[in-house]
């Protein structure tokens, strides 16, 4: 069974003697494509709000861009150490997988990250939901007097715990302050004044959970395969086809709390119109259409995993699935900041 990776390369590895480092074309249009994608999740949330509301009559709140970007940042600093918790323990799940072989974790970065972006969306909302200019315009105590303000204490401080488990001997920990910012995000969606919003919470987290699961999921599951392509590369597929099998279910979850969560926003006699007409359902729209070409990346996937002689050939379209998932990360969390559309 062929590896993943590129062979390698005995000029390089007689310049590397030389005492020559030299950088593979591979790796350099990795990073170049890397960086590609990172700059362009980035460009949604900045420049997604103008295109969104263009023509639509909807006021934008203050530093709706930034606002954006750092939903953005916070979400995937929810999706890498919820991913690498999902993946270990698939891995332990596949006979014969070195498990204990994993890549690095990215989970005390990423609760760096995280805590960061909180505490700017924490400093937002100590500013009466505006951008902050300076220290004075921030009113620090009135976050404990307040819902939102005390939602987003619970995500910074969420995100401190969060790295203390990733560094400690039981990562496994992480399980909590993850489903802290998770309940967090699920209740800031639903105000006390919306219709039903315990029943909107709830829908929305269970759409956060699976979609976290799968986005860093996927991510972890590309890394241990790259991890395990010399060594373990039936391991390897194995551990792909137990992830997509799951990725299936978590797939159905979100299809199916987001078109309840989209006809609780918009009823059923207006979402065409308000799919075009309105920035919440024109971001929807185009998280949907981002949603359908990773669905059917991962087919592609799955059908090479089943009929391919080499079953880690599905490496390719499940890495361009994870990239596409970063776009939905984005995607998503400019549906947060955008205007909510008023039920007719």
């Amino acid at each position: 069974m062929s590896s993943i990776g590129p062979t390698a390369d005995t000029g390089g590895e007689a310049a590397g003697r030389a005492g020559a480092p030299r950088v593979s074309a591979t790796a350099l249009r990795r990073s170049v494509t890397l960086l590609a994608l990172v700059a362009l999740a980035a460009l949604i949330p900045l420049l997604g709000p103008s295109v969104a509301l263009s023509g639509t009559g909807e006021a934008a709140a203050p530093g709706v861009g930034g606002i954006a970007l750092l939903r953005t940042v916070l979400f995937a600093a929810v999706c890498v150490p919820a991913g690498e918790l999902f993946v270990t323990w698939l891995a332990r799940r596949v006979p014969g997988a070195p498990w204990e072989d994993a890549p690095r974790s990215w989970a005390p970065a990423s609760a760096a990250t995280g805590f960061v972006a909180a505490l700017g969306l924490a400093s937002v909302v100590a500013t009466g939901n505006l951008v902050p200019r300076r220290l004075s315009d921030m009113d620090i105590g009135g976050l404990y007097q307040s819902r939102d303000g005390a939602l987003a204490l619970l995500e910074v401080n969420a995100f401190v715990v969060l790295g203390l488990c990733a560094l400690s001997r039981r990562p496994g920990t992480q399980v909590w302050p993850l489903a802290a910012v998770a309940v967090a995000e699920a209740l800031r969606a639903h105000p006390a004044t919306e219709q039903s919003p315990l029943a909107g919470s709830g829908l929305t987290l269970v759409h956060v959970t699976c979609a976290a699961l799968w986005a860093g999921g996927l991510l972890y599951v590309l890394r241990t395969l790259l991890r395990w392509r010399n060594t373990s590369p039936g391991e390897g597929a194995a551990l792909l086809g137990l992830y997509a099998r799951v990725a299936a279910v978590l797939l159905a979850a979100i299809t199916a709390t987001g078109v309840c969560s989209t006809l609780r926003r918009m009823p059923p006699g207006t979402v065409l119109d308000q799919l075009t007409t309105t920035a919440y359902g024109r971001t929807l729209l185009a998280k949907v259409l981002l949603v359908v070409v990773v669905a059917a990346l991962a087919l592609w996937a799955r059908r090479r995993l089943r009929r391919a002689a080499d079953p880690l050939t599905a490496y390719s379209p499940a890495r361009a699935e994870v990239a596409v998932l970063g776009l939905v990360v984005a995607a998503s969390a400019l549906l947060t900041a955008v205007p909510v559309p008023i039920r007719w």
